[in-house]
């Protein structure tokens, strides 16, 4: 590979990893070029499954700051640089080496860290984003439901005991407000007959 094709390959790999936020490392020695199509394929548009030169992966991974796959980068080496929802493509790719098992999981990269082919496979059981994001709506919507009511119970109870001591003071009020001025007169007559 001639110098000027060598530094354009490690620039584009470069790019690849600064404008993922995952990768995955992987092996697919013994899959064909027809499997590997198909792989990409099920992997969707937000997921470039690269086959790479090991020697250009690793300088390109040190000029774009990642560590993760240092001593790791033997053999044919293919990276999945996710730029949409890691999970999907994890699960794309564990399906993918359940039909073929050629496909091996090395290690990967998530948000800046790195992460196991078991933490990997971890990742490809869990729901994707909009489903967890929707159970967590689900939770809050659910949560604010009973708060609501929570919070109304007492308020009512509150207004209910208002307008009972409303009615009774409107039903009896010249009542009551003479009454205590009627008590109050005879204890200050008292007072001044026993002086």
């Amino acid at each position: 590979m001639a110098r000027a094709d060598r530094a354009a390959a490690v620039k584009e790999i470069t790019a690849l990893f600064t404008g993922s936020n995952a990768a995955v490392l992987t092996e697919y020695r013994g899959l064909t070029v027809a499997q590997i199509t198909e792989l990409r394929r099920s992997l969707g548009r937000e997921t470039t499954y690269a086959v790479v030169k090991n020697t250009l992966a690793s300088i390109a991974a040190k000029e774009a700051g990642v560590s993760a796959f240092e001593g790791q980068l033997s053999g044919p080496t293919a990276i999945a640089f996710v730029t949409g929802d890691p999970v999907e493509a994890a699960k794309g790719l564990r399906d993918f080496a359940k039909a073929n098992p050629q496909l091996v999981v090395k290690s990967g990269l998530l948000d800046g860290r790195a992460i196991s082919a078991a933490d990997v496979a971890a990742l490809a059981d869990l729901e994707s984003r909009e489903v967890l994001l929707s159970k967590v709506a689900g939770v809050l919507k659910a949560t604010q439901s009973k708060a609501a009511a929570l919070f109304q119970a007492p308020l009512s109870k509150t207004v209910r005991t208002v307008d009972a001591l409303r009615e009774k003071v409107a039903e009896g009020a010249p009542a009551a407000a003479e009454a205590p001025a009627e008590a109050a007169e005879p204890a200050v007559a008292e007072e001044t007959a026993d002086a």
